[in-house]
């Protein structure tokens, strides 16, 4: 298994074409410190250009949280002029998770509040199990959800769903969130799960993967005329690709196809 370390507090592992984005800041539970937001920024970034990564998942090195959102400690400390400029950096750690082109799981254990919820937010499927506990408390402490929560949660939950669950502040566990739409697949164990979901998902083509992914993300939102532009635009990019090719042949001759990646 390949590892590389981005700054103290983020690792990425890699085993075959599932990537393993770590978060590792376990004596804080994965508060988001401005160098732990630079270092999930800068690993997105690096598994974003990483054409051999079919695969995100986001976990937790931590026994009691995936992660606990901003840490409030550090931004205790700031002037306001200080956290104007901390926010770009801050944002820029939820956006790097949220643009990954590659298919995206998130593996909650325990807690996941506030900024660390919109983490998992950002992926594109959430496994959690039972000691998980998610949630966007930021209005019971004067702020409100600023690394995505208010726009992701709604598309989601739906609006009224979301409204209840940010103005009332309120955690919710893992029975009911797999309820509420909160979470979509109860594991007994979130990482385990997370990496076999992520491992049926890699053994399909790369180009297919992040196409679809496109057109998913491109589309929501628009009506279906235009959504239905966007996925043939995306049909496009891949209709003439190696792994299209590839995939054909492999049906017909009755194999595994060994997908070139392009």
């Amino acid at each position: 298994m390949a590892e590389q370390r981005f700054g103290e507090f983020v690792v990425v592992r890699r085993e075959g074409y599932v990537a393993e984005l770590v978060l590792d800041r376990p004596k804080a539970m994965n508060a988001v410190s401005t160098e732990m937001a630079r270092s999930i920024a800068a690993a997105c970034e690096a598994l974003g250009a990483d054409p051999d990564a079919r695969v995100t998942v986001v976990t937790s090195t931590n026994e009691r949280a995936f992660c606990v959102g901003a840490d409030l400690k550090e931004r205790n400390s700031f002037t306001d002029a200080e956290l104007v400029r901390q926010r770009p950096t801050a944002r820029a750690a939820y956006t790097g998770v949220l643009e990954l082109p590659m298919p995206t799981v998130a593996a909650v254990h325990g807690f996941a509040l506030g900024g660390g919820f919109e983490l998992a937010l950002a992926c594109d499927v959430i496994v959690a199990d039972a000691t998980a506990v998610v949630g966007l408390p930021e209005v019971s402490v004067g702020v409100i959800p600023g690394g995505g929560g208010t726009q992701l949660l709604p598309r989601r939950v739906g609006a009224a769903r979301a409204a209840e669950l940010v103005f009332t502040a309120r955690r919710v566990e893992g029975v009911e969130a797999r309820e509420l739409g909160l979470v979509d697949v109860l594991a007994e164990d979130a990482r385990t799960e997370a990496l076999a979901l992520a491992g049926r998902m890699a053994a399909n083509s790369p180009v297919g993967l992040r196409a679809a992914k496109r057109a998913m993300r491109l589309g929501h939102g628009l009506d279906l005329r235009a959504g239905l532009e966007v996925e043939d635009a995306a049909w496009r990019s891949v209709a003439f690709s190696g792994d299209r090719a590839e995939g054909v042949a492999a049906f017909n001759e009755k194999r595994k196809p060994v997908w070139p990646g392009e």
